[in-house]
């Protein structure tokens, strides 16, 4: 049994990890509580941990002996960026936790993996901005806490507590979630959770100590608040300076400027950038920080192509969807983006603005970190939480190059808010529903997320989501047909909104979406 936690034991721990997530991963994707095809949460943590693996197998190629806290926060970056989904940025936080606390750790023993396990809780509940119990949340925040009660400075015993305690959190979730009671399971995100920490159990259990101590700090980076416009020069310099000036410092220069970033390295030195209308006090605020050096001076007058333009990235699948959305000058990515893959398409904008339209709610958590890493690169982006395809039409359609970015956002989110959407599609299994029970095969009409339509024929379901979601009023009306929408489809909406709706204006699309049979939006 290991004695301390080392970086060979860590690269067990995510082979072990990601392998035991492979077994499972069907069960956990069988978890999911609501009929309609959402995500799925144990494919996802897959792809998350195949991420990690890769950053940490490329990590010992490049320097074999990597110290614990180095590799662990490659590791921890490695999941960011490949994340799917809910759990697998909240999983991707955990590691985060962990790689922090493990960076100012000499030796990793029981009482070091406990405080990791506290401060992975706090990154985890900081990433989500509603935190929900019953969830993957409440597993991980009962996995610190049963570690934590341990009087033992033994890494086998403290991690078989929070593997413990972290199984029997995820046995409470259904009382803690009523929809997890209602469909007799537990939450998905908290059983990959415990597969996870149960490999680190198995790690810990059957490894040799080899003791690899050293620490790494993990960069940091301010995010851009304010547009670009009006500031005539680019501050770059390097400052060396202790955290808690870093800090004030990223205070002072918010009000002077916009595209702020300070990154620091993990020894001490930070890079701090930003536009300003004048140069004297940003440099000051520097100096006033700790040292600065290496100062650069840019005048903006003579802009880089591309730096006044503004670019969009929209989730869609469906070769029909995507090209309403290049039409709209939008690069796509396909659904079920990863972090990696939202911040490859920013980078394809070639644009100084970027928004970025999810169209998912499963995906919004996903856009949110590509929108931290992409802004820490000297990118503004700013995520419109659209939940559906027909969110994001309305969103780009009501874009204005004349208006500052911020309030071409903040109209882009109000138009997206004030278009109700609807999704017909196919139910998965047997399930309770606000509008009765279904079974598996049924067709379900849904509005706003909630199921309000259950049948068996497709245009019969159509009409009465058409009406459902008109009755509250409405005039203008976007269908888009699916892969798999027979050719009568269109023809008989039209006919049916002609007859029973008569004053509304209706536009109808062939997006070749999977899954959804008809996606429908009113405004």
């Amino acid at each position: 049994m290991l004695e301390t936690l080392d970086a060979a034991a860590v690269h067990r721990w995510c082979h072990g990890g990601l392998e035991a997530l492979r077994a499972h991963q069907r069960e956990i994707d069988d978890l999911n509580v609501y009929p309609v095809p959402d995500g799925d949460t144990g494919t996802n943590l897959v792809l998350t941990l195949t991420a990690a693996r890769e950053a940490v197998d490329s990590a010992l190629h490049e320097e074999p002996r990597t110290p614990l806290g180095r590799l662990m926060g490659r590791m921890a970056r490695g999941a960011l960026l490949g994340a799917r989904g809910n759990s697998g940025v909240i999983v991707s936080q955990i590691l985060r936790g962990m790689a922090d606390s493990f960076a100012s750790t000499v030796a990793v023993r029981g009482t070091e993996l406990a405080q990791a396990l506290r401060q992975a809780t706090d990154a985890a509940y900081s990433a989500v901005a509603r935190p929900v119990e019953g969830t993957v949340l409440s597993v991980v925040a009962a996995a610190a806490e049963g570690a934590g009660r341990i009087k033992s400075d033994s890494l086998v015993t403290v991690a078989r507590a929070a593997a413990r305690a972290a199984s029997e959190a995820l046995d409470r979730t259904p009382h803690q979630l009523p929809v997890l009671a209602r469909a007799g399971v537990v939450d998905a995100g908290g059983r990959g959770l415990c597969l996870l920490l149960d490999a680190l159990v198995d790690t810990v259990e059957e490894s040799d100590f080899t003791p690899s101590p050293l620490p790494v700090v993990v960069p940091s980076a301010a995010h851009d608040h304010h547009g670009c416009e009006g500031h005539g020069y680019e501050v770059q310099y390097l400052l060396d300076a202790v955290p808690e000036a870093v800090e004030k410092l990223r205070g002072d220069l918010a009000g002077m400027g916009d595209s702020l970033v300070v990154v620091g390295s993990g020894d001490g030195v930070w890079n701090v950038h930003i536009h300003v209308t004048e140069i004297g006090p940003a440099i000051e605020a520097g100096v006033e920080a700790g040292r600065p050096h290496r100062i650069r001076v840019t005048p903006l007058t003579e802009k880089r192509p591309g730096a006044d333009s503004r670019g969009a990235v929209v989730v869609a699948a469906g070769g029909g969807l995507a090209a309403l959305f290049e039409a709209e000058g939008a690069v796509v990515v396909d659904r079920n983006p990863s972090t990696a893959e939202f911040l490859a398409a920013v980078h394809a904008c070639d644009a100084a603005a970027v928004v970025l339209l999810p169209n998912d709610a499963n995906t919004q958590a996903v856009a949110v970190s590509a929108a931290r890493e992409a802004e820490a690169a000297g990118v503004r982006v700013s995520v419109v939480p659209t939940r559906s395809p027909v969110q994001a039409l309305a969103a780009l359609a009501v874009r204005d190059s004349g208006r500052s970015f911020a309030d071409d956002v903040i109209a882009m989110a109000e138009a997206a808010g004030a278009c109700r959407y609807g999704e017909v599609c196919t139910a998965q299994r047997d399930a309770l529903t606000v509008a009765g029970p279904c079974r598996a095969g049924d067709l379900l009409g849904l509005v706003d997320g909630e199921v309000h339509v259950i049948g068996d024929d497709l245009a019969e379901v159509s009409r009465r989501l058409l009406d459902r979601m008109l009755g509250g009023g409405g005039e203008l009306v976007t269908l888009i047909l699916g892969a798999d929408a027979p050719a009568d489809l269109e023809d008989d909406l039209r006919d049916h909104a002609h007859r029973t709706w008569p004053f509304i204006e209706l536009h109808c699309y062939t997006g070749g979406q999977p899954r959804y049979h008809l996606l429908a939006g009113v405004e």
